[in-house]
Parts: C-alpha cells; sequence; structure tokens
C-alpha cells in the first residue's frame, strides 16, 4: 500500500480507501456485525487505512461500527465522515435521498452526533454529503473553518453524488481549496473526473480529489457480467440494463490493461484513477475478503504506462467503438445550477 496527502491538511490516506457504506447498509449485501467487523480489521490488516463512512448509513450503524474498531485500533486509522442529510426526522425509503439540513445549527449538532457514535474528540476528515451549491453558504463555510480551530475536524471536504455530475459543487470546493472533493469517476465515467482534474490543474489548488465507484458498478472488476442476475435491492440494479449491455463490450476493448499474473482488470481501474496526481484516494466497494486481497494490492502492480493512458483517453472519446445507446443520458447529470456547469464544461451543448 502507497500513502498521500489529503490536500495540504497533512492528514494522510491510503491510495485505496474503504468505503464504509458497504458495512451500513444492506444496498450491497446483507451481512451481520461480526462479519462487518471482521472485514473492517481485515482491510486494516491488507494496509488500508482510510475508511470513508457517513452518518447516514444505515442511520448511524456504519459510524457505530468503525468506532468499534477505532477504540481498538485508531491509531492506524484515518476516518472520514460525513453531514448533510436529517436521517434523525426521516426514515429512509428504499435507495432514495433523504431530505438535507444545511443550517449551521443543525451541521454542528450532526457533527457531535457522528463523534459520539465514532467515539472520538474529532475525526480526521470531515466532508458535506451532497450539498447543493446554494447551500455552500458563508455561514456554513464559517462553521467548517470554527471545526478546524476547534480541532474537531483535520481536513474539510465534500462528497459529491448519488448521481452523476455536480460540477459546480466540486468547482467551488476546489477554488476555496478544500482538503478533499469526492465524486463517482472510472475509465467508462470519465467527463467529471477529467473535469475536476482539470480543475485542480488550472486553480493551482492544493484539493485532493477522492474517486468513488471506480469498477463502474461491477463492469470493471467483472462482477457483473453477462451471466449475472441482480437480486432486488441491489444498488448495482439501478443502473439501465443497456448499461451493462454496452459495457460488457467496452471491458473487451480495455483488455489490453490486464497483464496475465501482474495486473487484473479491477487493478487496472483503480490504477488508472490513481495516475492522476490531483487523486489522493480511490474508494472501491468491497464486497467480500477476496476483494480486499485484489484491490488493496493494486498500487503495487505495474503502473499504467502513458501509452496505455492514451489509449484508454482515444477509446473513451469514440465510446469504446460501441455505437448503441448506453442508457446513460448526459442530459440526466446532477447540477443544481440549470445545467450551466455541464453546458460551461462542454459535457452539455448549448
Amino acid at each position: 500500500m502507497h500513502y498521500r496527502e489529503l490536500g495540504d491538511s497533512g492528514v494522510e490516506v491510503s491510495e485505496v480507501g474503504f468505503g464504509a457504506w458497504v458495512v451500513g447498509t444492506d444496498w450491497w449485501g446483507d451481512r451481520d456485525e461480526a462479519d462487518a467487523l471482521e472485514m473492517v480489521e481485515y482491510a486494516l490488516d491488507a494496509g488500508i487505512t482510510y475508511f470513508d463512512t457517513g452518518d447516514v448509513y444505515g442511520h448511524g450503524r456504519s459510524e457505530e461500527l468503525l468506532g468499534k474498531v477505532l477504540a481498538e485500533r485508531g491509531d492506524e486509522m484515518t476516518v472520514g465522515t460525513k453531514v448533510g442529510y436529517d436521517f434523525y426526522n426521516n426514515p429512509q425509503a428504499g435507495h432514495g435521498e433523504l431530505p438535507k439540513d444545511y443550517s449551521v445549527e443543525y451541521l454542528r449538532e450532526a457533527v457531535e452526533g457522528s463523534l459520539d457514535r465514532l467515539g472520538v474528540d474529532h475525526v480526521d476528515y470531515l466532508q458535506l454529503h451532497n450539498p447543493d451549491v446554494a447551500e455552500l453558504t458563508p455561514a456554513v463555510l464559517e462553521l467548517l473553518d470554527e471545526l478546524r480551530e476547534e480541532d474537531v475536524a483535520d481536513a474539510i471536504g465534500v462528497a459529491l453524488g448519488p448521481s452523476i455530475g455536480w460540477l459546480a459543487e466540486g468547482d467551488f470546493a476546489i477554488e476555496e481549496e478544500f482538503d478533499g472533493v469526492q465524486y463517482v469517476g472510472n475509465m467508462l465515467e470519465q467527463d467529471v473526473h477529467r473535469h475536476f482534474v482539470e480543475t485542480v490543474e488550472h486553480t493551482g489548488s492544493s484539493t485532493s480529489l477522492i474517486p468513488r465507484v471506480p469498477h463502474s458498478s461491477g463492469l470493471l472488476n467483472e462482477q457483473v457480467t453477462p451471466d449475472t442476475e441482480l437480486e432486488a435491492g441491489d444498488h448495482r440494479g439501478f443502473r439501465p440494463d443497456e448499461w451493462y449491455d454496452t459495457g460488457f463490450e467496452k471491458v473487451e476493448a480495455l483488455r489490453f490493461l490486464e497483464r496475465d499474473g501482474e495486473r487484473t482488470m479491477g487493478q487496472a481501474a483503480l490504477q488508472w484513477l490513481l495516475s492522476f496526481d490531483a487523486v489522493a484516494s480511490v474508494t472501491p466497494t468491497f464486497r467480500s475478503t477476496d476483494d480486499i486481497d485484489e484491490w488493496a494490492a493494486a498500487p503495487e502492480t505495474p503502473a499504467l504506462s502513458d501509452e496505455e493512458r492514451d489509449r484508454v483517453a482515444d477509446l473513451y472519446a469514440t465510446d469504446f467503438g460501441v455505437d448503441r445507446f448506453d442508457g446513460m443520458e448526459k442530459e440526466d447529470y446532477r447540477t443544481s445550477v440549470g445545467g450551466e456547469d455541464l453546458r460551461g464544461a462542454g459535457i452539455l451543448g448549448d
């Protein structure tokens, strides 16, 4: 495992992080507490030190589970959590988004709730969970500064989602030099990732990028194949069928990235993201200890060459040679500014 700094905060994260949403909900397969704790411990033993959670995951369950491990091995862990969704007053309904509350009063109370569940007096990395750009008010920014000054949080960031887009919010965070920006990005969905890389470069910002869904919902790690039948409630089932049908062909076009005995497709997907200097950590969705074995080892596999990176870029520019609709409309990318951010980035036409 290798490690990188989050922004210029002094907080160190493992290049491969653990998305603790998987142990807080049943959206990626249900597991009991013993199995969840075993996965976290196993990841630590594999060199993974960055654990990304959020207060809304299982309505606090993910934080509570991490807190049990923190109590024993906290000096080995870097923990990031998120606040912004008001799950205290709103029950979870399926996989839908809950109402948010970005009042300063609520956010401060939410942070205190997270600290209690984690069993700590400060968190390494505090993120605002899916804020619209209008919610990033001067009062909220002042609160974030106060939390750092009070040693409640060492680093500050935003986690954008759940859908793809959010360019205005990510650009704002980068220009304000938040320590980190998390978003969906992978070899099959490069638009937002490349845009944020470019924003970091042309602003000279110290902000680090943390892509998630690096395997594009099971395609690039080949856990979803033409023979796979996704069970009811599996989060990956929210992709349209066309996404997977065309995705299988795109994966075949990327076979040149595999190196027998040296680098799997799943590892190449992580190495592609880690080849960008602005990226600090990548958070795949670990569903088993076998996943941890494979993906935690990704930083030790051969890095992608310039030729391989150029070839990936050329394939993406031509949609991997697949001349069929993949079911994912770019007009559906998330925007809180009427698409102005997407048009400005050239993702949408006028």
